[in-house]
Protein backbone atom coordinates (compact mmCIF):
# COMPACT_ATOMS: atom_id res chain seq x y z
CA UNK A 1 0.00 0.00 0.00
CA UNK A 2 1.33 3.43 -0.89
CA UNK A 3 0.25 6.71 0.74
CA UNK A 4 -2.56 8.30 -1.06
CA UNK A 5 -2.69 10.47 -3.83
CA UNK A 6 -3.62 14.50 -2.95
CA UNK A 7 -2.93 13.92 0.49
CA UNK A 8 -0.36 15.51 2.71
CA UNK A 9 0.06 15.10 5.98
CA UNK A 10 -1.78 18.42 7.21
CA UNK A 11 -4.45 18.22 4.12
CA UNK A 12 -6.75 17.91 6.91
CA UNK A 13 -6.14 21.38 7.99
CA UNK A 14 -8.54 22.39 5.19
CA UNK A 15 -12.00 20.24 6.49
CA UNK A 16 -13.91 20.24 9.60
CA UNK A 17 -12.14 18.95 12.40
CA UNK A 18 -14.12 17.98 15.79
CA UNK A 19 -12.96 17.19 19.29
CA UNK A 20 -9.55 19.22 19.31
CA UNK A 21 -8.88 21.33 22.46
CA UNK A 22 -9.70 25.15 22.21
CA UNK A 23 -5.99 26.08 22.36
CA UNK A 24 -5.79 29.86 23.94
CA UNK A 25 -2.59 30.79 22.09
CA UNK A 26 -1.78 28.94 18.49
CA UNK A 27 1.96 30.72 18.06
CA UNK A 28 2.47 28.81 21.49
CA UNK A 29 0.65 25.94 19.91
CA UNK A 30 2.68 25.71 16.61
CA UNK A 31 5.67 26.43 18.99
CA UNK A 32 5.26 23.16 20.60
CA UNK A 33 4.01 21.00 17.32
CA UNK A 34 7.40 22.26 15.97
CA UNK A 35 9.38 21.03 18.46
CA UNK A 36 7.61 17.72 18.37
CA UNK A 37 8.33 17.59 14.67
CA UNK A 38 11.85 17.99 15.49
CA UNK A 39 12.19 15.39 17.65
CA UNK A 40 12.76 11.42 17.23
CA UNK A 41 10.05 9.48 15.92
CA UNK A 42 8.49 7.25 19.31
CA UNK A 43 8.23 4.35 16.85
CA UNK A 44 9.15 2.71 13.40
CA UNK A 45 8.01 2.20 9.65
CA UNK A 46 9.29 -1.40 10.03
CA UNK A 47 7.91 -2.28 13.47
CA UNK A 48 4.55 -0.68 11.89
CA UNK A 49 4.59 -2.95 8.40
CA UNK A 50 5.46 -5.84 10.96
CA UNK A 51 2.17 -5.05 13.15
CA UNK A 52 0.22 -5.06 9.74
CA UNK A 53 1.78 -8.24 8.39
CA UNK A 54 0.82 -9.63 11.80
CA UNK A 55 -3.07 -8.11 11.72
CA UNK A 56 -3.06 -9.71 8.29
CA UNK A 57 -2.80 -13.27 9.45
CA UNK A 58 -5.50 -12.13 12.14
CA UNK A 59 -7.82 -11.39 9.29
CA UNK A 60 -7.51 -14.99 8.17
CA UNK A 61 -8.04 -16.99 11.19
CA UNK A 62 -4.07 -17.34 11.84
CA UNK A 63 -3.65 -14.73 14.42
CA UNK A 64 -5.62 -13.26 17.31
CA UNK A 65 -5.22 -9.17 18.54
CA UNK A 66 -5.12 -8.54 21.87
CA UNK A 67 -5.43 -4.81 22.61
CA UNK A 68 -5.94 -3.60 26.30
CA UNK A 69 -4.86 -1.03 28.58
CA UNK A 70 -5.65 2.22 29.74
CA UNK A 71 -9.18 4.11 29.39
CA UNK A 72 -6.82 7.54 29.63
CA UNK A 73 -3.38 7.49 30.45
CA UNK A 74 -2.27 9.82 33.17
CA UNK A 75 0.97 11.48 33.76
CA UNK A 76 0.98 10.44 37.57
CA UNK A 77 0.93 6.87 36.60
CA UNK A 78 3.71 6.54 33.92
CA UNK A 79 5.36 4.66 36.54
CA UNK A 80 8.15 1.62 36.21
CA UNK A 81 5.83 -0.82 38.61
CA UNK A 82 2.29 0.61 36.54
CA UNK A 83 3.84 -0.29 33.42
CA UNK A 84 5.27 -3.40 34.37
CA UNK A 85 1.78 -4.57 36.17
CA UNK A 86 0.02 -3.45 33.20
CA UNK A 87 2.26 -5.35 30.69
CA UNK A 88 2.29 -8.68 33.24
CA UNK A 89 -1.48 -8.89 32.88
CA UNK A 90 -1.25 -8.65 29.42
CA UNK A 91 1.33 -10.74 29.12
CA UNK A 92 -0.37 -13.20 31.08
CA UNK A 93 -3.67 -12.99 28.78
CA UNK A 94 -2.30 -13.74 25.70
CA UNK A 95 -0.15 -16.65 27.01
CA UNK A 96 -3.58 -18.08 28.16
CA UNK A 97 -4.75 -17.39 24.92
CA UNK A 98 -2.16 -18.70 23.01
CA UNK A 99 -1.91 -22.13 24.95
CA UNK A 100 -5.70 -22.60 24.42
CA UNK A 101 -6.17 -21.33 20.92
CA UNK A 102 -3.36 -23.00 19.18
CA UNK A 103 -2.78 -19.47 17.60
CA UNK A 104 0.02 -16.69 17.54
CA UNK A 105 -1.77 -14.00 20.01
CA UNK A 106 -0.72 -9.95 18.79
CA UNK A 107 -0.18 -7.94 21.79
CA UNK A 108 -1.29 -4.68 21.63
CA UNK A 109 -1.07 -2.11 24.47
CA UNK A 110 -3.23 0.85 24.88
CA UNK A 111 -0.18 2.72 26.33
CA UNK A 112 2.17 5.35 25.24
CA UNK A 113 0.14 7.75 24.07
CA UNK A 114 -3.31 7.56 25.24
CA UNK A 115 -3.37 10.65 26.67
CA UNK A 116 -6.30 12.80 25.00
CA UNK A 117 -9.55 12.04 24.60
CA UNK A 118 -12.83 13.02 23.46
CA UNK A 119 -15.74 14.31 25.24
CA UNK A 120 -19.73 14.85 24.33
CA UNK A 121 -19.26 19.02 25.17
CA UNK A 122 -16.66 21.77 25.25
CA UNK A 123 -17.33 22.38 28.64
CA UNK A 124 -18.88 20.42 32.13
CA UNK A 125 -20.48 21.16 35.28
CA UNK A 126 -18.40 20.34 38.37
CA UNK A 127 -20.24 21.17 41.60
CA UNK A 128 -22.09 23.78 39.92
CA UNK A 129 -19.28 25.25 38.07
CA UNK A 130 -18.78 25.32 34.44
CA UNK A 131 -15.51 24.80 33.75
CA UNK A 132 -13.80 23.56 30.11
CA UNK A 133 -14.14 19.61 29.57
CA UNK A 134 -10.80 17.84 30.88
CA UNK A 135 -9.74 16.05 27.57
CA UNK A 136 -6.42 14.02 28.90
CA UNK A 137 -3.80 14.84 30.33
CA UNK A 138 -1.60 15.99 27.46
CA UNK A 139 -4.42 18.81 27.04
CA UNK A 140 -5.51 20.05 30.35
CA UNK A 141 -5.73 18.59 34.16
CA UNK A 142 -8.44 16.87 35.79
CA UNK A 143 -8.43 19.06 38.90
CA UNK A 144 -11.84 20.85 38.77
CA UNK A 145 -10.07 24.54 38.98
CA UNK A 146 -10.87 26.81 36.06
CA UNK A 147 -7.21 27.56 35.14
CA UNK A 148 -6.09 24.24 35.36
CA UNK A 149 -8.90 23.29 33.18
CA UNK A 150 -7.19 25.61 30.33
CA UNK A 151 -5.79 23.80 27.56
CA UNK A 152 -1.67 23.98 27.73
CA UNK A 153 0.08 23.04 24.73
CA UNK A 154 3.39 22.26 26.63
CA UNK A 155 1.21 19.23 28.01
CA UNK A 156 1.47 17.82 24.00
CA UNK A 157 5.21 17.71 24.18
CA UNK A 158 5.17 16.42 27.88
CA UNK A 159 2.75 13.70 26.09
CA UNK A 160 5.48 13.01 24.17
CA UNK A 161 8.19 12.65 27.11
CA UNK A 162 5.74 10.42 28.87
CA UNK A 163 5.38 7.98 25.90
CA UNK A 164 9.01 7.71 24.95
CA UNK A 165 9.79 6.77 28.79
CA UNK A 166 7.14 4.10 28.64
CA UNK A 167 8.05 2.88 24.82
CA UNK A 168 11.70 2.71 26.80
CA UNK A 169 10.49 0.51 29.28
CA UNK A 170 8.01 -1.33 27.72
CA UNK A 171 10.95 -2.46 25.20
CA UNK A 172 13.43 -3.41 27.98
CA UNK A 173 11.28 -5.49 29.46
CA UNK A 174 10.37 -7.15 26.39
CA UNK A 175 13.67 -7.85 25.20
CA UNK A 176 15.50 -8.03 28.05
CA UNK A 177 14.34 -11.31 29.28
CA UNK A 178 11.31 -9.99 31.08
CA UNK A 179 8.87 -11.74 29.11
CA UNK A 180 10.46 -14.81 28.15
CA UNK A 181 8.32 -18.01 28.23
CA UNK A 182 9.99 -19.50 31.03
CA UNK A 183 8.86 -16.30 33.36
CA UNK A 184 5.71 -17.30 33.16
CA UNK A 185 5.05 -18.01 36.43
CA UNK A 186 6.81 -14.79 37.95
CA UNK A 187 4.16 -12.87 35.60
CA UNK A 188 1.71 -13.68 38.23
CA UNK A 189 0.83 -10.57 40.75
CA UNK A 190 0.80 -11.15 44.54
CA UNK A 191 -3.05 -10.37 44.44
CA UNK A 192 -3.65 -12.31 41.98
CA UNK A 193 -1.86 -15.58 42.96
CA UNK A 194 -3.78 -16.23 45.39
CA UNK A 195 -6.94 -15.87 43.92
CA UNK A 196 -8.73 -18.61 41.45
CA UNK A 197 -7.82 -17.17 38.50
CA UNK A 198 -4.26 -17.30 39.74
CA UNK A 199 -4.48 -20.64 41.00
CA UNK A 200 -5.72 -21.45 37.22
CA UNK A 201 -3.20 -19.77 35.57
CA UNK A 202 -0.33 -20.83 37.97
CA UNK A 203 -1.29 -24.86 36.76
CA UNK A 204 -0.96 -23.28 33.34
CA UNK A 205 2.58 -22.13 34.02
CA UNK A 206 3.64 -24.69 35.08
CA UNK A 207 2.47 -27.27 31.80
CA UNK A 208 4.38 -24.61 30.00
CA UNK A 209 7.60 -24.17 32.12
CA UNK A 210 7.12 -28.73 32.28
CA UNK A 211 7.00 -27.90 28.16
CA UNK A 212 10.05 -25.53 28.09
CA UNK A 213 12.48 -28.29 30.12
CA UNK A 214 11.42 -31.28 27.72
CA UNK A 215 12.67 -28.81 24.98
CA UNK A 216 15.91 -28.40 26.82
CA UNK A 217 16.38 -32.11 27.89
CA UNK A 218 15.80 -33.33 24.16
CA UNK A 219 18.36 -30.85 22.89
CA UNK A 220 15.99 -27.73 21.67
CA UNK A 221 17.89 -23.95 22.06
CA UNK A 222 15.42 -22.35 24.42
CA UNK A 223 17.35 -19.47 24.28
CA UNK A 224 15.92 -18.30 21.18
CA UNK A 225 14.41 -14.63 20.51
CA UNK A 226 10.74 -16.76 19.76
CA UNK A 227 10.88 -17.98 23.73
CA UNK A 228 13.47 -15.25 25.30
CA UNK A 229 11.45 -11.85 23.75
CA UNK A 230 7.97 -10.74 22.87
CA UNK A 231 6.30 -8.44 19.84
CA UNK A 232 4.60 -5.62 21.93
CA UNK A 233 2.87 -2.62 20.08
CA UNK A 234 1.37 0.39 21.21
CA UNK A 235 -1.68 2.25 20.17
CA UNK A 236 -4.20 5.01 20.65
CA UNK A 237 -6.71 7.09 19.58
CA UNK A 238 -5.63 9.57 16.91
CA UNK A 239 -7.58 11.95 18.52
CA UNK A 240 -5.35 15.71 18.69
CA UNK A 241 -4.23 16.25 14.62
CA UNK A 242 -1.74 18.71 15.68
CA UNK A 243 0.20 15.97 17.60
CA UNK A 244 -0.37 13.39 15.12
CA UNK A 245 0.97 15.35 12.01
CA UNK A 246 4.18 16.38 14.49
CA UNK A 247 5.10 13.02 14.53
CA UNK A 248 4.23 11.83 10.91
CA UNK A 249 7.11 10.95 9.10
CA UNK A 250 8.31 9.64 5.63
CA UNK A 251 9.89 6.28 5.75
CA UNK A 252 13.69 6.23 4.37
CA UNK A 253 13.98 2.98 3.43
CA UNK A 254 11.18 1.79 1.24
CA UNK A 255 8.86 5.55 1.25
CA UNK A 256 5.54 6.09 2.57
CA UNK A 257 3.93 8.48 5.65
CA UNK A 258 3.81 7.13 8.70
CA UNK A 259 2.51 8.24 11.55
CA UNK A 260 5.21 7.31 14.39
CA UNK A 261 3.31 8.26 17.53
CA UNK A 262 2.36 4.52 17.70
CA UNK A 263 2.04 1.45 15.68
CA UNK A 264 -1.90 1.62 15.64
CA UNK A 265 -4.24 4.66 15.57
CA UNK A 266 -7.94 4.32 16.00
CA UNK A 267 -10.68 6.32 15.16
CA UNK A 268 -14.11 6.66 17.41
CA UNK A 269 -17.51 7.15 16.70
CA UNK A 270 -17.50 10.86 17.27
CA UNK A 271 -14.62 12.22 14.83
CA UNK A 272 -15.29 9.38 11.66
CA UNK A 273 -17.24 11.91 9.46
CA UNK A 274 -16.27 10.64 6.13
CA UNK A 275 -15.22 14.51 4.72
CA UNK A 276 -13.89 15.31 8.28
CA UNK A 277 -10.29 16.06 9.46
CA UNK A 278 -9.76 12.75 11.12
CA UNK A 279 -10.81 10.64 7.84
CA UNK A 280 -8.39 12.50 5.62
CA UNK A 281 -5.54 12.42 7.83
CA UNK A 282 -5.46 8.85 8.45
CA UNK A 283 -6.10 7.95 4.98
CA UNK A 284 -2.58 9.05 3.95
CA UNK A 285 -0.48 7.11 6.83
CA UNK A 286 0.13 4.00 6.41
CA UNK A 287 -0.34 2.22 9.76
CA UNK A 288 -3.09 -0.74 10.56
CA UNK A 289 -6.09 1.52 11.62
CA UNK A 290 -9.05 0.58 14.13
CA UNK A 291 -12.38 1.91 14.00
CA UNK A 292 -14.85 1.62 16.16
CA UNK A 293 -18.30 1.10 16.04
CA UNK A 294 -21.51 1.47 18.04
CA UNK A 295 -25.33 1.12 17.86
CA UNK A 296 -25.37 4.32 15.85
CA UNK A 297 -23.56 3.51 12.77
CA UNK A 298 -24.60 3.44 9.60
CA UNK A 299 -23.40 0.27 7.39
CA UNK A 300 -23.26 2.08 4.42
CA UNK A 301 -21.14 5.13 5.72
CA UNK A 302 -18.91 2.61 7.16
CA UNK A 303 -18.56 0.93 3.45
CA UNK A 304 -17.51 4.59 2.41
CA UNK A 305 -15.16 5.01 5.10
CA UNK A 306 -13.43 1.42 4.86
CA UNK A 307 -13.11 2.26 0.98
CA UNK A 308 -11.64 5.63 1.81
CA UNK A 309 -9.30 4.07 4.11
CA UNK A 310 -8.43 1.36 2.58
CA UNK A 311 -9.06 1.34 -1.15
CA UNK A 312 -6.71 -1.48 -2.31
CA UNK A 313 -8.75 -3.58 0.37
CA UNK A 314 -5.45 -4.81 1.87
CA UNK A 315 -5.58 -6.85 4.86
CA UNK A 316 -4.27 -5.88 8.38
CA UNK A 317 -4.71 -2.01 7.50
CA UNK A 318 -8.45 -1.72 8.76
CA UNK A 319 -9.84 -3.30 12.14
CA UNK A 320 -13.62 -2.56 12.77
CA UNK A 321 -13.95 -2.82 17.07
CA UNK A 322 -17.80 -3.26 17.49
CA UNK A 323 -18.71 -1.84 20.80
CA UNK A 324 -22.78 -2.82 20.92
CA UNK A 325 -23.23 -3.53 24.19
CA UNK A 326 -24.98 -7.47 25.37
CA UNK A 327 -28.09 -6.42 25.08
CA UNK A 328 -27.99 -4.83 21.38
CA UNK A 329 -25.10 -7.04 20.06
CA UNK A 330 -27.36 -9.72 18.22
CA UNK A 331 -29.47 -6.89 16.57
CA UNK A 332 -26.49 -4.62 15.05
CA UNK A 333 -23.71 -7.67 14.75
CA UNK A 334 -24.72 -9.57 12.02
CA UNK A 335 -26.13 -7.17 9.72
CA UNK A 336 -22.86 -5.57 9.58
CA UNK A 337 -21.12 -9.29 9.48
CA UNK A 338 -23.15 -9.80 6.82
CA UNK A 339 -22.26 -6.94 4.58
CA UNK A 340 -18.79 -6.93 4.84
CA UNK A 341 -18.68 -10.48 3.56
CA UNK A 342 -21.27 -10.02 0.82
CA UNK A 343 -18.43 -7.54 -0.24
CA UNK A 344 -15.74 -8.78 0.45
CA UNK A 345 -14.13 -6.70 2.51
CA UNK A 346 -10.87 -7.73 4.27
CA UNK A 347 -11.02 -6.16 7.47
CA UNK A 348 -10.26 -8.05 10.97
CA UNK A 349 -13.26 -8.43 13.37
CA UNK A 350 -12.55 -7.35 17.08
CA UNK A 351 -14.65 -6.81 20.04
CA UNK A 352 -14.93 -3.72 22.51
CA UNK A 353 -17.20 -5.45 24.91
CA UNK A 354 -16.62 -2.48 27.61
CA UNK A 355 -18.03 1.11 26.28
CA UNK A 356 -21.43 0.46 25.73
CA UNK A 357 -21.43 -1.88 29.20
CA UNK A 358 -21.73 1.38 31.37
CA UNK A 359 -23.62 1.83 33.93
CA UNK A 360 -23.79 4.00 37.07
CA UNK A 361 -24.62 2.67 41.15
CA UNK A 362 -26.91 4.62 43.50
CA UNK A 363 -23.27 6.12 44.82
CA UNK A 364 -22.32 7.92 41.35
CA UNK A 365 -19.85 5.48 40.33
CA UNK A 366 -19.44 4.41 36.58
CA UNK A 367 -18.94 0.59 36.33
CA UNK A 368 -19.32 -2.62 34.40
CA UNK A 369 -20.68 -5.42 35.15
CA UNK A 370 -18.31 -8.70 34.35
CA UNK A 371 -21.07 -10.55 33.62
CA UNK A 372 -22.12 -8.22 30.89
CA UNK A 373 -18.78 -7.89 29.46
CA UNK A 374 -18.38 -11.91 29.19
CA UNK A 375 -21.57 -11.79 27.86
CA UNK A 376 -21.42 -9.38 25.19
CA UNK A 377 -17.67 -11.30 23.97
CA UNK A 378 -19.49 -14.46 23.63
CA UNK A 379 -22.02 -13.62 21.38
CA UNK A 380 -19.93 -11.99 19.31
CA UNK A 381 -18.01 -15.53 18.84
CA UNK A 382 -21.21 -17.29 18.39
CA UNK A 383 -22.50 -14.68 15.74
CA UNK A 384 -19.27 -14.93 13.67
CA UNK A 385 -19.66 -18.99 13.87
CA UNK A 386 -23.12 -18.38 12.52
CA UNK A 387 -22.29 -16.47 9.71
CA UNK A 388 -19.01 -18.11 8.78
CA UNK A 389 -16.64 -15.20 9.81
CA UNK A 390 -13.83 -14.73 12.26
CA UNK A 391 -13.97 -13.52 15.21
CA UNK A 392 -10.22 -12.00 15.26
CA UNK A 393 -9.66 -10.02 18.45
CA UNK A 394 -10.80 -8.17 21.53
CA UNK A 395 -10.18 -4.88 23.20
CA UNK A 396 -10.15 -4.06 26.70
CA UNK A 397 -9.50 -1.18 29.24
CA UNK A 398 -7.44 -2.98 32.13
CA UNK A 399 -5.48 -2.41 34.31
CA UNK A 400 -2.63 -4.40 36.42
CA UNK A 401 -3.50 -2.50 38.91
CA UNK A 402 -6.45 -3.78 41.93
CA UNK A 403 -8.45 -1.54 41.55
CA UNK A 404 -12.02 -2.01 42.13
CA UNK A 405 -13.94 -0.32 39.14
CA UNK A 406 -16.02 -3.14 37.13
CA UNK A 407 -18.48 -5.46 39.42
CA UNK A 408 -18.67 -9.48 39.15
CA UNK A 409 -15.59 -11.70 38.15
CA UNK A 410 -14.76 -14.61 40.90
CA UNK A 411 -14.86 -12.55 43.96
CA UNK A 412 -18.26 -11.21 43.13
CA UNK A 413 -17.26 -7.83 43.40
CA UNK A 414 -20.57 -5.87 44.83
CA UNK A 415 -21.45 -2.24 44.20
CA UNK A 416 -20.74 -1.24 47.71
CA UNK A 417 -17.26 -2.24 46.69
CA UNK A 418 -16.46 0.21 44.23
CA UNK A 419 -15.36 2.56 46.53
CA UNK A 420 -12.20 0.41 48.22
CA UNK A 421 -9.89 1.32 45.38
CA UNK A 422 -11.77 3.04 42.56
CA UNK A 423 -8.88 5.09 40.87
CA UNK A 424 -9.87 5.38 36.88
CA UNK A 425 -10.38 9.35 36.06
CA UNK A 426 -12.05 8.27 32.89
CA UNK A 427 -14.49 4.75 32.40
CA UNK A 428 -13.99 1.74 34.97
CA UNK A 429 -11.10 -0.65 33.91
CA UNK A 430 -11.02 -4.37 34.64
CA UNK A 431 -8.82 -5.26 37.22
CA UNK A 432 -5.58 -7.36 36.95
CA UNK A 433 -7.84 -10.58 38.58
CA UNK A 434 -11.02 -10.00 36.14
CA UNK A 435 -8.66 -9.55 33.44
CA UNK A 436 -7.10 -13.03 33.57
CA UNK A 437 -10.49 -14.78 34.88
CA UNK A 438 -11.89 -13.75 31.26
CA UNK A 439 -8.65 -14.64 29.19
CA UNK A 440 -9.32 -18.08 30.49
CA UNK A 441 -13.06 -17.89 29.47
CA UNK A 442 -12.00 -16.20 25.74
CA UNK A 443 -9.75 -19.33 25.42
CA UNK A 444 -12.61 -21.82 25.71
CA UNK A 445 -14.38 -20.00 23.51
CA UNK A 446 -11.53 -19.97 20.67
CA UNK A 447 -11.59 -23.84 21.67
CA UNK A 448 -14.93 -23.98 19.37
Amino acid sequence: MKTANNWSKSSWRSLPVLQQPNWPDENELNSVLQTISDLPPLVFAGEIRDLKNKLAKAVQGEAFLLQGGDCSEEFCRCTAPNIRDTLKVLLQMAVTLTYAGEKPVIKVGRIAGQYAKPRSSDTEMIDGVELPSYRGDMCNSEEPDPAARIPDPTRLLQGYNMSAASLNLLRAFTRGGFGALDKVQAWNQEFVKESPMGRSYERLAKQISRAMKFMQTVGFDTNTPQLKEVEFYTSHEALFLGYEEALTREDSLEGGWYDCSGHMLWIGDRTRQIDGAHIEFLRGVLNPLGMKVGPKHDIDDILAIIDKLNPNNEAGRITLITRFGAKDVEKHLPPLLRVMKKEGKNVLWSCDPMHANIRKTDAGHKTRSFDDILSELRQFFELHWAEGTIPGGVHFELTGADVTECTGGARQLADEQLGQNYLTTCDPRLNAEQSLEMAFQIAEMMKN
